[in-house]
């Protein structure tokens, strides 16, 4: 299923042929030094993938959804699009790339076009997202289009986080 499209890339549900590189996401040191998060087993690799294959869309409103982030003219899964919900059960965006894909600007793109998604689609009125504050990269995305609203702990991660929010409302009139 295609969820969207932006200039670039293609938002769509993961297949089978994709478990190399979405296994690559959650291995690879330096992309989860960002995050923070260690590294998962292949037996964790495994049940996520398989958890987000054949994802409906009705299930973004009702649990974490993981989608594969593709440029337009290549098949090979480059990140994944996460639609998440927070501590408050509040929808929350996120999204990682494989180091290859770094510094193209597929984050800010990605990030656009899922607030899109979140508030035309899916007519969701609030949407949030959590970064390490070490993430500089994701913490500039961010800033462009959503507003810090605090600045907390994260025990799990051991890292500091801050969150972002943007309201529909904001959305639409940034993008009149």
């Amino acid at each position: 299923m295609n969820l969207f499209e932006t200039e670039r890339l293609r938002i769509k549900s993961l297949e089978k042929t994709d478990k190399v590189h979405f296994a690559e996401l959650f291995t690879d040191p330096k992309v989860l030094e960002l995050i923070p998060q260690k590294a998962f087993t292949e037996q964790q690799i495994t049940d996520r993938f398989n958890n987000n294959l054949n994802i409906a869309l009705s299930d973004i409103k009702t649990q974490k959804c993981a989608f594969g982030i593709f440029k337009k003219d290549n098949p090979e899964l480059i990140g994944l699009a996460l639609f998440l919900k927070n501590e408050d059960n509040k929808e929350e965006l996120g999204y990682r790339f494989r180091v290859n894909a770094w510094g193209n600007g597929y984050g800010t793109e990605t990030t656009k076009g899922m607030l899109n998604f979140y508030f035309n689609t899916l007519h969701t009125e609030k949407v949030t997202a959590d970064v390490n504050v070490a993430n500089i990269a994701s913490v500039k995305i961010l800033e462009k289009f959503m507003k810090c609203v605090k600045e907390f702990f994260n025990e799990r991660d051991n890292c500091t986080d801050r969150r972002y929010e943007l309201e529909k409302n904001n959305w639409l009139q940034q993008n009149q």
